[in-house]
């Protein structure tokens, strides 16, 4: 039941924060407002953990993982992202992202030794496909613009499928880290840390101002995308990594594009189209397949047990 709980937490939480970054984009750089939010998120779950009064010294190896979990995750991936929005669509840019269901059940077989499951890459081929006939319309669009832009859209693709892989890295340093028995809450605080702090290097090699907008829709939306979108949903979605696999986890990324287009449909005027849905169909199958099998199990072998 609380695998069913984080899993359903990290969908609609990361679901509405494509509608959140929007508020984000503008006066401050993409890499300062990213060390804005990572490090107000950090700074908030060191708080906690002070608070609750859980171990915080570790070993100089161990802060080596937490960092290299914080560049792929918590910093790295989501600069490239913005990159790629600005190139192509937001479509592009969910399918794109989605195919880190592929990349987890790969690295994962690679990295962790993890035996391929079949039905899990049967239900990920399906998500991908729903996904695809869901932004069929824009994926249309993005082909009758490319050769208007000239290579933005294969630049737009190449930078995320890297950051796709960026988190799928990341999601697997997870995995490992949990697997060392590093806790989910302090790895996260300082991953954040960690990643907060890159972005500030980042931006002061590039030479980036570090502006900051007191409007509300910029203010409301970091402190969203701190506390819901990083603290909250990372913790939730980082947790059912170690605990029904990272491939399984990955699907949550083919299910919150969808929220993020029910999102659309009321504030910006999405229209639902006869692909779309028939590609919601095929989604919400492929998570009866590839998730619902996972916490299906867990919950079979309580029962059992008790």
């Amino acid at each position: 039941m609380q695998g069913s709980i984080f899993y359903l937490l990290t969908v609609l939480i990361w679901g509405s924060t494509w509608f959140a970054i929007k508020f984000q984009l503008g006066v401050v750089h993409e890499s300062v407002s990213l060390a804005y939010r990572f490090g107000l998120a950090a700074l908030l779950l060191l708080v906690w953990c002070q608070l609750r009064g859980v171990r915080m010294r570790f070993e100089p190896r161990e802060h080596l993982a937490m960092a290299a979990q914080g560049a792929c995750l918590f910093s790295t991936n989501y600069l490239l992202f913005y990159w790629c929005t600005g190139l192509i669509t937001s479509g592009l840019v969910a399918i794109i992202f989605s195919t880190v269901i592929v990349m987890n059940i790969v690295n994962g077989a690679i990295f962790l030794g993890r035996r391929v499951q079949p039905v899990v890459l049967l239900g990920a081929l399906i998500g991908l496909l729903g996904i695809t006939l869901v932004f069929w319309h824009e994926i249309a669009a993005s082909r009758a613009q490319s050769a208007a832009a000239g290579g933005d859209v294969l630049a737009g693709l190449g930078i995320g499928l890297v950051a796709t892989f960026s988190a799928s890295l990341g999601n697997i340093l997870s995995a490992r880290n949990q697997a060392k028995n590093l806790p989910v809450l302090q790895t996260n605080a300082f991953g954040m840390a960690y990643g907060a702090l890159l972005m500030v290097v980042y931006a002061l090699v590039t030479r980036q101002s570090f502006d900051f907008e007191w409007s509300l829709p910029y203010v409301s939306s970091l402190l969203y995308l701190s506390v819901f979108g990083s603290i909250i949903a990372f913790g939730a979605y980082l947790t059912l990594v170690g605990r029904i696999g990272a491939d399984r986890a990955a699907y949550a990324t083919v299910l919150f594009p969808l929220v993020a287009l029910i999102i659309s449909s009321l504030f910006e005027g999405y229209e639902w189209t006869p692909a779309a849905l028939g590609g919601i169909v095929l989604v919400l199958l492929g998570n009866v397949l590839v998730v619902g099998n996972g916490l299906g199990a867990r919950w079979r072998r309580r029962v059992a047990v008790a």
